[in-house]
């Protein structure tokens, strides 16, 4: 058989090459271990690294050691090993809120496992709803996954890409050991002048966030960077220094504005894009006939959402009306998870939890502890959907069976969801409540949502960037990384500013470069590199932890 043949043999595999047992024990293996690391770098260091690098490689390498294996196969099984990390994000990043404000708050096993089962089952019948309108129809980048599947398709095929590849890597790799394991470089540049009004103006010191704005492309970064501009050069600097505004005002215009225009963009996506297709999206979760976008029929999601709004009611004790407002929240939010995630590489989770958590207050008087758990089912769904997205971007292009993909992520998202809970409530046994805002797990994501339990910290500035994002994104402007570029720190826009500004000047001084593809395989090795090695310093920090208890 020749190179050729072999080749399109990788991307020929039938369902059951695809999804095996071999793949599916090494993908529930790793979905234990990597959702038990990222619940413990989640709590201490308020990040989670992506995953698909790390899992893409140990699938390739782990089935390549057992033989006769493909593409797909590899693909499939890394879908389910990912799963579990960010249904652990979503967790970390809203439930210890809740001992923020009560040390000795007691939230059983039962009603945390009913968060994060729901989670993962909305965002499972979500993204088998939206997968092929968001990776086939709008064919957003998803730099992660593509990124994953050229590290799959070059470290199989070997060659001079292959050099470029895992060379690029192995920098990425060495740079992001010294700067967050052994902290002999810094991890960004500030200017310490302009934190003075609140600003966090530098740059990032991160190969893979320029990787993320390099493939993304610039118009897109240009736009996220435009965001940061408005964010902080207008309303942090250029609103103090005018005496227009004082430093907390001028804080929650910019954090209000910004989360209104994401908002926005989910509605005006809505408006544009599902909702003129609302037939073919959903028409198969009430026909036995109809198969539409979906990947699988989905006649039993009905069933499942009701099961899951009594359960919310019975269980967790939400008003009904908040229960609905938590299911339609999950539907929103995973479609707004889908286009950041697609376009910028980050999925704010616990954003889109806060917002929702404030709608149910607003219209159930849902009380403090259950505000929490709407925002961390809706996190959840969300986090769930960002992962999976870019396998499916991965799988897409390896010619993947969504099926096989879906169902590795029905896998690797349940198991997550039990292991997320389990970590949880060992790290409340072990040292109490209050260990949550602490040195030892600062928490910040649930401290910011423990802080929005009272509400938007600017509504009219919220509602003015709502409406302004929908009515843009309707009109056809490419608005959908603004608001990003307002409400995250400037420091990273700024980092992927660059990647996008590289990609441009490439094009236009070296457009032979762009051409041969070596240069984005570049960037996938130095975005892989970072991936990776967030994952082992993650282990082994979980270790640490564990070992110091």
């Amino acid at each position: 058989m020749s190179q050729k043949e072999q080749t399109n043999a990788k991307y020929a595999a039938s369902f059951r090459q695809q999804f095996t047992v071999r793949g599916m024990i090494i993908g529930a293996i790793g979905s234990v271990i990597l959702t038990c690391s990222s619940m413990f770098v989640a709590l201490k260091i308020s990040s989670l690294p992506w995953p698909i690098m790390f899992v893409a490689l140990v699938s390739m390498f782990g089935l390549k050691a057992l033989g006769n294996t493909n593409y797909n196969e590899i693909n499939v099984t890394h879908t389910a090993m990912s799963a579990g990390a960010m249904v652990a994000g979503g967790l970390a990043f809203t439930i210890p809120g809740i001992y923020m404000l009560d040390p000795s708050a007691d939230v059983d096993f039962a009603k945390l496992l009913v968060i994060t089962v729901g989670g993962v089952l909305l965002g499972l019948i979500f993204t088998a709803i939206l997968r092929k309108h968001f990776i086939e129809k709008a064919n957003l980048p998803y730099a992660m996954g593509q990124a994953a599947a050229d590290v799959v398709i070059v470290g199989d095929e070997g060659g001079k890409k292959a050099g470029w590849l895992f060379g690029s890597l192995g920098i990425s790799a060495v740079f992001t050991w010294l700067r967050d394991y052994m902290l002999v470089i810094p991890a960004t540049f500030m200017s310490s002048s302009i934190a003075s009004y609140g600003s966090m103006f530098g740059v990032w010191l991160s190969p893979m966030l320029i990787s993320v704005g390099y493939i993304v492309g610039p118009l897109y970064i240009g736009v996220w960077f435009f965001g940061a501009l408005i964010g902080d050069v207008g309303i942090l600097i250029g609103g103090q220094a005018a005496g227009i505004l004082d430093a907390a005002t001028a804080s929650a215009i910019k954090s209000s504005l910004g989360l209104g225009m994401m908002v926005g963009c989910g509605l005006g996506i809505f408006i544009k894009e599902i909702i003129p297709r609302a037939k073919d999206l959903f028409g198969p979760m009430f026909s036995k006939k109809e198969s539409g976008d979906c990947i699988i029929p989905m006649s039993w999601a009905p069933v499942v959402i009701i099961v899951l709004a009594a359960l919310f009611v019975f269980i967790l004790d939400l008003p009904l009306i908040a229960a609905i407002v938590t299911i339609l929240g999950c539907w929103l939010a995973t479609t707004m998870s889908c286009q950041c995630v697609g376009l910028s590489g980050i999925n704010p989770m616990e954003v889109f939890g806060i917002f929702v958590l404030i709608i149910a207050k607003a219209v159930s008087g849902v009380s403090g502890t259950e505000a929490f758990y709407v925002a961390a089912i809706v996190a959840v769904a969300a986090g769930l959907t960002g992962d999976v997205m870019n396998d499916f971007r991965s799988g897409y292009i390896l010619h993947s069976d969504p099926k096989a993909q879906w169902i590795g992520e029905v896998i690797g998202g349940l198991i997550g969801a039990v292991v997320s809970v389990g970590v949880l409530m060992i790290l409340v046994t072990a040292y109490g409540g209050e260990v949550f805002g602490s040195t030892m797990f600062p928490s910040a994501q649930a401290a910011a949502v423990a802080s929005m339990v009272g509400g938007i910290a600017h509504l009219p500035a919220f509602i003015v960037g709502l409406v302004l994002a929908t009515v843009l994104y309707v009109a056809g402007l490419p608005v959908t990384t603004l608001g990003l570029g307002i409400y995250l720190p400037f420091y990273l826009s700024a980092t992927a500013f660059i990647g996008g500004a590289l990609n441009f000047i490439l094009s236009k001084a070296a457009p032979k470069v762009k051409e041969s593809g070596n240069d984005t395989i570049v960037a996938a090795g130095m975005l892989g590199g970072e991936g990776v090695v967030g994952v082992i310093i993650a282990l082994i920090m979980a270790v640490q932890v564990i070992q110091a208890g």
